[in-house]
């Protein structure tokens, strides 16, 4: 029974529902302006685990024949038939709609939208679309930008530009991110007939042309906080000092793509997100 239970836990994956958590605690900090709101924000982090774990029960479900495929995901409780795929759709089912309605129903509609948009883009566009072009790592970076957005909507209630800057932080950081990981398992993904990269000839650099694109772009939209004046100057320079490493980190990768480049520059990555969010947070401006 116990191994059951621990089945189903892992089908949410904890390591990537903490990092949502963390998105979405940052965005809602940062958007209380000095008013925190804890009973909100309590629900707030309740409602986003059971939309965020639903949506990755259910995407499981739907690729757990790809799964299967691959040596990074074969040992999984669905395509080792430790569970029953009736059984995890409808676990997923029941998540999501739990957390849809704590969204829309004890936070507020726009946070509910956004809720039902990320579910909806993440297995219904993104999900079909890594088996037919390359672009699903844009696209998938949609859904992935979306949680610190969802905690400052759900702090404030309105949509604003600290919302956008947010999200456009989350996405341009997603891209590099998601592309070292998908190098890194290129043989994998290409034996499940998963298109994640765009250069699957070793000859082609379009991964490394992306990666470094994305990254220079990160830069500035990493500022724009301290330049909107949500927060103060020791972000602007963190900030400056993470992008520029991270850009470095992306440099290397562009003009050398090797198994501990693609591993400097997932590491780096992984040390960006909750810096930058960290140090935002310690130096938002409350007015």
């Amino acid at each position: 029974m116990k191994n059951i239970f621990m089945d189903f836990i892992s089908l949410t994956k904890p390591k990537l529902i903490s990092l949502v958590l963390m998105t979405t605690l940052a965005g809602f900090y940062i958007g209380s302006n000095g008013s925190l709101n804890l009973d909100l924000m309590a629900i707030t982090l309740i409602g986003t685990t059971f939309v965020a774990a639903g949506a990755l029960v259910l995407n499981q479900h739907i690729e757990r024949e790809s799964d299967g495929l691959m040596k990074r995901t074969c040992n999984r409780p669905l395509p080792d038939g430790r569970l029953k795929p009736k059984d995890a759709m409808i676990f997923g089912l029941v998540l999501s709609i739990a957390g849809l309605y704590i969204n829309f129903v004890h936070i507020n509609i726009l946070t509910g939208i956004l809720s039902l948009l990320s579910i909806s883009v993440y297995l219904f566009v993104y999900t079909p679309m890594k088996k037919k072009s390359a672009f699903c790592v844009v696209v998938g970076a949609v859904p992935g930008a979306l949680p610190p957005a969802g905690g400052w909507i759900a702090a404030t209630g309105s949509f604003e530009m600290g919302a956008l800057i947010l999200f456009a932080i989350l996405f341009f950081w997603q891209i590099p991110h998601s592309l070292a990981i998908a190098w890194l398992y290129r043989s994998d993904y290409e034996r499940a007939g998963i298109k994640l990269l765009p250069d699957i000839s070793t000859e082609s650099n379009a991964t490394g042309h992306q990666v470094l694109i994305n990254t220079m772009a990160l830069l500035p939209i990493g500022l724009m906080p301290s330049i909107l004046g949500i927060s103060g100057q020791i972000h602007f320079f963190t900030a400056l000092g993470l992008g520029a490493a991270f850009a470095i980190f992306a440099a290397r990768f562009a003009m050398n793509r090797s198994i501990p480049s693609a591993k400097n520059l997932l590491h780096a990555s992984y040390l960006y997100i909750p810096f930058l969010l960290g140090i935002m947070s310690y130096d938002r401006i409350t007015f």
